[in-house]
C-alpha cells in the first residue's frame, strides 16, 4: 500500500464539514483547561454516551489524561472568537472569558446551542490520540444557529 500524505489526508478529511465545540475540564488540582475540537461524536443512547479525541501533543493532554469528567460546549455562530481563543495556546485559557460551573465543577460557556456535562467512562489508545468516552450525565440545548468548520473556515447555516 501507498503511504498517505498526511497533508493531502488533512485537506481531505477538511472537506468533511464539523460543527465547533469547546471541551472543558478540571485537572486533578482543580485547574480549568479547555481546548477548541470538532473531532466529537455520539456513541450511544442507551446508555447515554459521547465521545472526542486529543493529540497526544495538545498543550491540554495532561489535564484532560486527569479529568474525571469532561463538558462538551457546542459553539453558536457568534462564537468564532470564541473558537479561536480556545484553539491557541495560553497558560490560562479562561483569563476573560465568562464561564460557570456545572457538574463536578466542570467549566461551562454561556450562550452555546448545546452542553453536554459527561464522567469519562473509558479512554482509548490509538495512534497519536486518545479517544474519551463519556456518558452523558446532564444536557442542555438553546436555539441558536451552529459554527461550522469546513475547509479550513468558518460558515454559519444560511
Amino acid at each position: 500500500m501507498p503511504a498517505v500524505d498526511q497533508r493531502e489526508l488533512r485537506n481531505i478529511l477538511g472537506s468533511y464539514a464539523t460543527g465547533v465545540a469547546v471541551a472543558t475540564c478540571r485537572d486533578a488540582a482543580g485547574q480549568r483547561a479547555a481546548m477548541t475540537i470538532n473531532s466529537f461524536a455520539s456513541v450511544s443512547l442507551s446508555p447515554p454516551r459521547v465521545l472526542w479525541s486529543i493529540g497526544e501533543t495538545s498543550d491540554q493532554f495532561a489535564a484532560f489524561s486527569e479529568a474525571t469528567h469532561y463538558a462538551i460546549n457546542i459553539l453558536s455562530d457568534e462564537h468564532r472568537a470564541l473558537s479561536t481563543h480556545f484553539a491557541t495556546s495560553s497558560p490560562d485559557k479562561f483569563a476573560g472569558i465568562d464561564s460557570y460551573d456545572g457538574i463536578a465543577g466542570l467549566p461551562l460557556l454561556p450562550d452555546c446551542c448545546a452542553l453536554l456535562q459527561c464522567k469519562i467512562v473509558e479512554r482509548v489508545r490509538t495512534g497519536d490520540h486518545v479517544i474519551l468516552i463519556g456518558e452523558v450525565l446532564d444536557a442542555e440545548r438553546a436555539d441558536r444557529g451552529p459554527l461550522i468548520f469546513h475547509r479550513s473556515a468558518y460558515h454559519a447555516l444560511a
